[in-house]
């Protein structure tokens, strides 16, 4: 046989496998983490949501490490034994401390459940809260403003989607510019359809920062309707602090926050976080002891130090915003300079990582124009993954596109220029 052949088996999968073996925007973008540049050329990696490699950031951490290392009780605990289901003690004890300052509310360790990444989290979560219930109602969770992040879409475990999505309200700005809104008319809280509601904060795809006007009115028809609300905060606030306008941290007892280490530069250690009510955090415990039996211990013991003495604050204001800042300006300018004459916005960037670019009536959408760049070695998202569960098909979901700034400058700019050149030769291959 072939070395290039496959054996195949006959197998027969369950419907549960369906989630795992049909096609996925989440696995889409992963995939593309590792796609090889064509021949003789360059590769362009601005699809991930990889952070940047921030030579501060990672200095702290390596200094952590190593003083885990020396300590031979610390690193035999944090490699060699499980962590108790609900996670690292320690760490939920000082980020308790830390969030009750921040919110100036009690916040208890038993309000804290750690995950093995956010995608753990909202498996659980959206699980928890839509579906079939005693009732016999069938919820949903929804999503007030559409894009939404793209690893929601394949979260449910259940026989039917559980996903609802309101479109955004698009409100254009100078500068060839947009933003999204919350379209507070169209979007509603039923008791009876309505399992929790979820927004990002700030958004990804976009950057969009949901305003404290709409978060406060959101919220409002979480509480009247009994229905948590879910704030994906992997981006925001308090850590990594990616928010580069006027937003206000929010959590209260109907409030589930879901953090992350990732953006902190700690991806590879697979570490999520949930603040919730004691009823919802040993949920997650017991589910963290039934799929994995415990969470991981790396990403705590390496970040616990920076707790301890609010290094974390200092890095967040200090390094990791503003490094993020200019690498946004830098690809913004970037950008307009390649897109003049061009149909082409970009979401106003007020937080993440990400240029969410509008190309407005291009021939053959952004799928055509992401596997035209792919080709090319520029890798990027196609913005259609992210407006799941909407319930008519809307232009607008073919028309953006995501591109991550996070990398080296040189290659985001060219990246960037590379981009939009193709699509300018689609643009002027039809009419728009």
């Amino acid at each position: 046989m072939s070395t290039t052949q496959r054996l195949c088996l006959n197998v027969k999968f369950s419907t549960y496998a369906q989630h795992y073996s049909s096609e996925s925007g989440i696995v889409q973008l992963m995939q593309d983490l590792t796609i090889a540049p064509p021949p003789g050329g360059q590769l362009y990696p601005m699809g991930g949501g990889n952070p940047a490699h921030i030579p501060e950031v990672e200095g702290a951490l390596r200094q952590i490490a190593s003083e885990v290392i020396a300590d031979t009780e610390r690193f035999t605990q944090m490699i060699g034994d499980y962590d108790a289901p609900q996670g690292h003690e320690r760490f939920r004890a000082a980020l308790a401390e830390r969030l009750s300052r921040l919110f100036q509310k009690p916040v208890s360790a038993e309000n804290i459940a750690i995950t093995n990444g956010s995608q753990a989290s909202f498996e659980v979560l959206f699980n928890a809260f839509a579906g079939a219930f005693a009732d016999g109602n069938w919820r949903h969770i929804e999503l007030p403003i559409a894009p939404e992040y793209v690893g929601y879409n394949d979260m449910g475990r259940q026989p039917r989607p559980i996903l609802r999505s309101t479109p955004a309200r698009i409100d254009l700005l100078a500068d060839q510019q947009f933003k999204y809104g919350i379209d507070l008319d169209r979007f509603h809280v039923n008791p009876e359809t309505s399992g929790a509601v979820c927004l990002s904060r700030p958004t990804n795809p976009s950057g969009n920062v949901v305003t404290d006007a709409e978060l406060d009115e959101v919220a409002k028809k979480c509480a009247s309707a009994g229905v948590p609300l879910i704030i994906d905060g992997a981006y925001g606030l308090p850590f990594p602090g990616m928010i580069y306008t006027s937003a206000t941290p929010f959590w209260d007892d109907n409030t589930i926050l879901c953090l992350s280490l990732s953006k902190l530069g700690l991806p590879g250690v697979r570490t999520g976080i949930v603040v919730a009510a004691p009823e919802v955090t040993e949920l997650i415990r017991n589910a963290n002891a039934i799929n994995g039996l415990a969470p991981t211990r790396v990403g705590p013991e390496l970040v616990l130090p920076l707790l301890a003495n609010d290094q974390l604050d200092l890095l967040c204001e200090q390094v990791i915003r503003p490094h993020y800042l200019q690498k946004q300006t830098f690809a913004l300018e970037t950008l307009r300079e390649a897109s003049s004459g061009l149909p082409i916005r970009v979401h106003k960037p007020d937080g993440a990582m990400f240029l969410w670019v509008w190309f407005e009536n291009l021939p053959g959408g952004t799928q055509k124009l992401y596997e035209a760049a792919a080709s090319e070695g520029i890798v990027t998202v196609a913005g259609h993954h992210f407006f799941q569960g909407l319930a008519a098909d809307w232009q607008h979901a073919n028309e953006c596109m995501r591109v991550n700034y996070a990398g080296d400058p040189a290659m985001v700019q060219e990246g960037i220029r590379r981009l939009v050149a193709i699509a300018r030769r689609l643009y002027d291959s039809g009419d728009y």
